[in-house]
């Protein structure tokens, strides 16, 4: 701490006057230092100051002048992009996918890659090659990177120092998954539940911008929940928040009880999986997958009809649970299933007739990067507390 009245105190200030002036530049992209004396209300002088610690500090740099106004040609200042790189990492079922942003928000790689491997190591060792990967593509090493974010299946269990509730992720909750992660990955590590990673997505690009509260529920593999309450997103006292495949439900014949017991019911029923054991329940013949049912619900198959409107009915009834629970403004379905065509209109007519109240309802426009853009976000926020807390004095 810092006392009042002492010797530090003039130090104090002047991390104040970094503080402001890089979170100007950062929210502009370019500014003078006249633009800077302007919108932080802070003397020139100060501005120039305050512009030559972070030059020596390596967070902006000189990008040009800006010519063709009157006067003379004022010199332009950014953020400088090789002053840390975020990268991040969604594990998925079927997919791995990651990508690599410097500090000034600019993708620098992105890729994916099937997931092969059948066991927790092995997914470990996969993820540990797509970053070495996304690195030599982005030109950088490993040890360049600041902040690692993985977005993954699960919430932390601090008793075990695993993950639990890893879904259809064989030995991802054992122990050594997390410190085999750590040491591929160093102390920058951060582990976000996959959900929550694509809600802040669609909360920094998407539908929930400007949005106080919503609710990102993703249907596909699995199921789960991503909930923002006045702007920040809601964890829970244990991370389970948004953990709704655990929701209790007695519809859907697809509900397998050893499926229900390690997944949650409604996952059981309402997942990808439900979808295929409700097909073959209803009779459809040959390869079946949620992507076919749905097609040939589209086509109208009436047995895919059928299994598409019970498909529905599970989905609005989470969604009301959603609502009398939390209320929020916005209800945004994201996921292979989410994001079926035509099925929101089948799920919110169930919803207007069973909802206490009816939120504005969207479709995800995110896409398979949701959760990596979510990590990146919430990387690329982390980084930034680091940064604007290594310009504060020693106390």
């Amino acid at each position: 701490m810092v006392p009042a009245g002492s010797a530090a105190r003039p130090q104090l200030i002047r991390v104040m006057n970094e503080q402001l002036v890089l979170g100007h530049i950062r929210t502009a992209g370019e500014l003078s230092r006249a633009d800077l004396a302007r919108t932080s209300s802070l003397a020139k002088n100060t501005v120039s100051l305050a512009l030559a610690n972070l030059e020596r500090a390596g967070l902006v740099r000189m990008s040009g002048v800006r010519t063709g106004v009157p006067g003379p040609a004022a010199v332009l200042y950014q953020v400088n992009p090789e002053a840390g790189f975020v990268l991040g990492l969604d594990v998925g079922g079927h997919y791995l996918r990651g990508a690599i942003t410097d500090l000034a928000g600019a993708v620098r790689a992105r890729t994916s890659l099937r997931a092969r491997a059948r066991s927790g190591s092995g997914r470990v060792a996969e993820l540990a090659g797509l970053g070495a990967m996304l690195c030599a593509e982005a030109g950088i090493a490993l040890t360049d990177v600041s902040q690692t974010v993985l977005g993954s299946p699960g919430i932390y269990d601090p008793a075990r120092d695993a993950l639990t509730l890893v879904g259809g992720l064989p030995g991802w909750d054992k122990p050594v998954v997390l410190r085999e992660l750590r040491e591929s990955f160093g102390d920058t590590l951060v582990l976000e539940n996959d959900i929550d990673a694509a809600a802040l997505a669609e909360q920094a690009h998407g539908h929930g911008r400007d949005v106080g509260s919503f609710a990102f529920v993703s249907i596909g593999t699995g199921i789960g929940m991503g909930l923002v309450i006045g702007g920040r997103l809601h964890r829970g006292a244990h991370g389970a928040a948004g953990e709704i495949g655990f929701l209790p439900t007695t519809d859907g014949a697809a509900a397998n009880a050893a499926d229900a017991r390690r997944r949650g019911r409604l996952e059981a029923a309402a997942s990808a999986t439900g979808v295929v054991r409700a097909a073959r329940l209803a009779g459809m013949q040959g390869p079946v997958s949620a992507r076919s049912v749905f097609a040939a619900a589209g086509r109208g198959d009436e047995r895919a009809t059928r299994v598409v409107a019970q498909e529905a009915v599970l989905v609005a009834n989470a969604i009301c649970a959603i609502v009398a629970v939390a209320d929020p403004d916005l209800v945004v379905l994201g996921g292979g299933i989410g994001q079926a065509d035509q099925f929101l209109d089948q799920v919110a007519t169930h919803v207007r007739e069973l909802a206490p109240v009816v939120p504005d309802l969207r479709v995800s426009a995110l896409g398979d990067d949701a959760v990596v853009d979510g990590c990146l976000a919430a990387g690329t926020d982390r980084l930034w507390e680091r940064l604007m807390g290594a310009l504060a004095p020693a106390s």
